[in-house]
């Protein structure tokens, strides 16, 4: 029998003086705000990078040539699109998808000039802008519309003033006429594109230097398929430019109707896995504070 006594409330005095924490322990305390915010920016910069490296990136349109499937106009705001770096890897570029690629060797100028600084600092920090999509890119990237493929014979125009691939007219509902210039496209001979080869165009067909002008043409007007760096999907800026970009197949006699644009939904669906990752180590983060 023990001689120790306990007196009435000794119970609920223990209780009361153990920890809240289940193991025993205190928990930790929380982080300050300002300490933790540093972090899930440096996690979501990595998140970014990695995902604008390797799945998707934001590109800026800083050129009228694409008008108006895309606004790069003197003295609108230049839309930036997003484009998918992963469809090439399982399938090859396809005559109608709009793409950005590096500006071959034998590209002889590009469609504008970027405004780089001088100094090292700035210049370094609008070339990671670019890199998100918050600059102009550099000049060597460019964004054109796939006419024609390896193996296959380009020429303009038919009577109808109309492209010809393989003797047959394209259907290019998208090409825009500059109101101030004839609605006439500029005549080339006939020239077969080689395997690992794409002849490019911009919608704005009449203020666009493409596969028809650059290096001379000809040859030198050909971009490698391995200079693609992905196709463009939609344009998440500005808001009132929302939209899908339509991958219009010119060749087939009648394209189904999904292929005249895609819904907005798609670039929800891109920046979804985003959202999701940036949620999740957010939850981790927090995990690691208790």
């Amino acid at each position: 029998m023990s001689d120790r006594s306990t007196a009435p409330g000794d119970d609920d005095q223990e209780s009361t003086d153990r920890p809240d924490d289940d193991r025993g322990r205190t928990p930790k305390k929380k982080r300050p705000f300002w300490v933790e915010l540093p972090i899930l920016i440096g996690v979501a910069l990595v998140l970014t990078f990695v995902i604008q490296t390797f799945l998707a990136r934001v590109f800026v349109i800083p050129s009228e040539s694409m008008e108006q499937t895309l606004h790069g106009c003197p003295g609108c705001t230049g839309d930036r699109v997003l484009v998918d770096k992963v469809v090439y890897v399982f399938g090859d570029p396809e005559p109608g998808e709009v793409v950005v690629f590096e500006r071959p060797g034998t590209w002889n100028r590009s469609e504008f000039v970027s405004t780089r600084s001088d100094n090292a600092v700035l210049g370094w920090l609008q070339g990671v802008g670019a890199l998100f999509g918050l600059a102009a890119p550099d000049e060597d990237d460019v964004v054109k519309r796939i006419v024609a493929v390896g193996g296959q014979t380009v020429e303009c125009c038919d009577e109808r003033n109309r492209v010809l691939v393989d003797g047959k007219p394209l259907d290019e509902p998208y090409i825009y006429w500059d109101p101030a210039q004839e609605r006439l496209q500029q005549e080339f001979g006939a020239i077969r594109v080689p395997d690992g080869k794409l002849f490019v165009m911009g919608d704005n067909r009449n203020n666009s230097g493409d596969s028809r002008t650059q290096g001379g043409g000809g040859d030198n007007g050909f971009v490698p398929v391995d200079n693609v760096i992905g196709k463009v999907r939609v344009i998440v800026l500005p808001p009132s430019r929302w939209q899908g970009v339509g991958d219009h197949n010119p060749q087939a006699l009648s394209a189904p109707a999904w292929q005249t644009g895609i819904p907005m939904g798609v670039g929800i669906a891109a920046a979804w896995p985003t959202l999701w990752l940036g949620r999740r180590v957010r939850g981790i983060l927090r995990g690691s504070d208790r």
